[in-house]
């Protein structure tokens, strides 16, 4: 069972490990491209405290944003802020967001989040810890994919792979990092044996997580019974 109260307690420790980073900054280094594709470094932080908003959203049984455009456009607009005024954001947002969560609710309850996307409130603070501790990394300030907590690490490969078991574009795929064991693809939503059919992809925790998450080409893997399969954008 997915303890919320234990994954607050990570946002917060994600979220000031992030802030004491991005503090090191300066205002020119925050309109430095990040690792995301035309995304500047004020465009992962505007994003991350807009997304704090919209999970507060999220938690009330409100729409998480108003559309697609209109979380786009609030990204762009606040992207060109100076430092201060990022890291003010980033946090009054995160306080707000955990404030929210720290109201008594019924954690069990099903929520709404994008494009559809339904999950049971207890989830909801580990989402935001993803989105914490990814974007720090996409940041490009120092923090890799091999300094996030592991098990954060574990958890999100798991997550990922179930997210990506069924996809008829994935072939079965059996994922390890030598100790676990993962699978996703077609036929792992059925209980198929991956491996049995498809390919192996065997790497460091990082590596697979890099990988499934997009941030890695999956250059650093190593793939047995076939191509290192190609997977659909989050």
């Amino acid at each position: 069972m997915t303890d919320h109260v234990r994954d607050l307690a990570s946002v917060r420790d994600a979220t000031e490990r992030l802030l004491t980073a991005a503090a090191k900054l300066n205002n020119a280094a925050v309109t430095e491209p990040s690792r995301l594709p035309g995304w500047s470094r004020g465009h992962v932080l505007a994003h991350l405290a807009r997304n704090a908003d919209a999970l507060v959203n999220v938690l009330e049984g409100r729409p998480m944003y108003v559309s697609g455009e209109a979380r786009d456009a609030e990204i762009e607009r606040d992207a060109p802020r100076p430092l201060d005024a990022q890291l003010a954001d980033v946090r009054e947002s995160a306080a707000l967001f955990q404030g929210t969560a720290d109201v008594p609710a019924d954690w069990s309850r099903t929520v709404e989040l994008r494009n559809g996307v339904t999950d049971s409130a207890s989830r909801v603070p580990f989402r935001r810890w993803v989105e914490v501790e990814l974007h720090h990394v996409d940041l490009g300030i120092g923090y890799e994919l091999e300094d996030l907590p592991a098990e954060f690490t574990e958890r999100e490969i798991d997550f990922l792979a179930r997210r990506f078991a069924g996809h008829p574009g994935v072939p079965p795929t059996r994922l390890t990092d030598g100790t676990r064991a993962w699978s996703t693809g077609r036929g792992a939503d059925t209980g198929q044996a991956a491996g049995d059919s498809g390919v192996t992809v065997t790497g460091s925790p990082a590596g697979l997580l890099g990988w499934l998450a997009g941030r890695r080409d999956g250059s650093g893997l190593t793939v047995q019974g076939g191509r290192l399969p190609s997977l659909p954008p989050l």
